[in-house]
């Protein structure tokens, strides 16, 4: 394959995989995920086609880099616009991001390339494809740990609208990816079975075994796929008060950010709501280093007769009078009190927190640390809260922004007991980008996943109230001051939760050890074949 050509299948590579992901367009909202999602992997591998593994790493690594910077556009809006970095570290800052991701394409690549040497030996044909999905699988779930993960934009959210969601409540969301992976490769070996070989993803019977395979994985699933049995109606609400970014923390703003909320809650109350979200520090000030503001918020929420929702920045006092900590934090308030306090467990590496402060302190600074110039404090991890509602109770898991990307710490809210979950956010970091929009797709795996209806409340948008199938049942504009209420029903309690939920990554890993005994059999023709 001549250098133009390898550079045109690069160029598609990253076409198709922007393509894959939501992002606005006029008035609307191109997704076209699950068309363009077959195409990534297929992109990608006609992107190495005929390359060593070492080369077929570096030159998958690299297309890796521009497709994920393009999914990643929203980095020049978070660093540039609201972060007041120079423009040339805005503009280069998707692709920073995007390198983390890319490592892990570069893997498959070369993963790929040492495959089709097995192929080629005529060793491993029919299990080529199952190799790769897995692989692929397993990589994206890596990301999701590795170096405290970052897995926004992997294959499986790109089908986020797809019948393939049935799958998310036993594999979680990379079991949509190996789906995508096997198929799209099983219907190439099928159309085109001679590009298929030249690729070196396996030949006619391979496809038609891993065409085989997807049908059992997702017809079952989808047919088995019943919404879970659910409690009582709670009458759920979620705000969006629309602060901008550039004036949430401005004292000038306080007041009228609190008059915003206050307003919209007592609209929630006035329509029945029971149970008022607030977005991720949408009180510019802590309930526990101010009395009076503490004191106001258990009034609203007495006035309303409703359980509030609230985030906002906690605070804990040091006793020997040294800098207190802070935390990104979620208080549940009624008429009687603060019930309780979440602190977000997952932070956000060089926005919330600075790694390796001593020794990169001196050369960069966190963009995002809110109302502090310095590190805000992980939390212990997912709980969930008893609230009361009347004469019950129902048991609320309160997951903040960042959090919402990792579905093995999500799951653990449901494990806990969680009935629902109100998601807090705040989305106004990425202007009117194609960022709230992937975010929305994020959120509906986690609810589909877990079986668990989620209210979303998102400061700028799009807030929203999805099904445990993860449809979106209601959602906002963003950059409109705007509320949601509606029927939330809870998970009931003498129901057993998912698959996904009990088991974890019990698929991916399954992934792995496919891909680790795999390898002995290719590791083996590939040595046998020449460089």
């Amino acid at each position: 394959m001549s250098s133009r050509v390898r550079a045109l299948w690069i160029g598609a590579h990253v076409a198709v995989t922007f393509l894959a992901f939501p992002f606005p367009v006029g008035g609307g909202v191109l997704d076209l995920g699950s068309f363009a999602a077959w195409g990534i992997p297929l992109t990608a591998a006609a992107a190495v086609r005929g390359l060593t593994p070492g080369r077929a790493l570096g030159t998958g690594l690299l297309a890796g880099l521009l497709a994920q910077a393009a999914v990643l556009h929203w980095a020049f809006v978070v660093t540039y616009h609201y972060g007041n970095a120079p423009l040339l570290v805005g503009a280069l800052a998707p692709f920073g991001m995007a390198l983390y991701g890319s490592i892990f394409q570069g893997l498959w690549c070369g993963l790929l390339a040492w495959v089709a040497r097995g192929v080629a030996a005529g060793a491993v044909g029919l299990a080529a494809p199952f190799a790769l999905a897995a692989g692929w699988t397993f990589l994206d779930y890596a990301r999701s740990f590795v170096m405290t993960g970052f897995p926004w934009g992997t294959l499986g959210y790109a089908q986020h609208g797809s019948p393939l969601m049935a799958l998310a409540p036993w594999t979680g969301v990379v079991g949509l990816a190996f789906v995508t992976v096997l198929g799209g490769i099983g219907g190439l070996a099928l159309l085109a079975p001679g590009t298929a070989r030249a690729l070196g993803v396996g030949d006619r019977r391979a496809g038609i075994a891993a065409i085989a395979v997807c049908l059992l994985l997702a017809v079952p699933a989808r047919v088995a796929w019943a919404p879970p049995p659910e409690g009582d109606v709670v009458r759920a609400a979620v705000l969006q008060g629309n602060v901008e970014q550039g004036v949430k923390w401005s004292p000038d703003w306080a007041e009228r950010t609190l008059a915003i909320y206050a307003g919209l809650t007592r609209r929630a109350a006035a329509r029945g709501a029971e149970l008022i979200a607030w977005p991720e520090t949408a009180v510019p000030g802590s309930p526990d280093a101010d009395e009076a503001l503490r004191q106001r918020l258990v009034s609203l929420a007495a006035e309303v007769d409703a359980t509030l929702v609230v985030g906002a920045v906690g605070v804990e006092f040091a006793p020997d009078d040294g800098p207190p900590r802070l935390f990104d934090s979620a208080y549940v308030i009624t008429g009687e009190g603060v019930l309780g306090r979440y602190d977000k467990s997952h932070l956000v590496p060089f926005g919330e927190y600075l790694p390796f402060r001593p020794l990169l302190g001196r050369f960069i600074r966190a963009i995002a640390t809110g109302s502090a110039g310095r590190d805000v404090t992980e939390g212990s991890g997912p709980r969930v809260f008893d609230v009361p509602l009347g004469e019950r109770t129902v048991r609320v898991g309160v997951p903040i922004c960042y959090e919402l990307l990792f579905p093995d710490l999500m799951r653990r809210f449901a494990g806990a007991g969680g009935q629902l979950l109100l998601a807090l956010t705040n989305d106004a970091w990425y202007g009117r980008s194609g960022a709230p929009y992937q975010f929305l797709s994020i959120t509906k795996l986690r609810a589909a996943e877990s079986g668990v209806w989620i209210g979303r409340s998102a400061n700028t948008g799009i807030s929203a109230r999805i099904d445990g199938r993860g449809r979106v049942r209601e959602q906002t504009g963003i950059f409109e001051t705007d509320l949601l209420v509606g029927p939330v029903p809870p998970r009931r309690v003498d129901e057993g939760t998912t698959f996904y939920v009990r088991h974890g990554d019990a698929f991916a890993w399954a992934c792995g050890a496919f891909v680790l005994a795999f390898g002995l059999v290719a590791g083996r023709a590939s040595r046998r074949s020449p460089a």
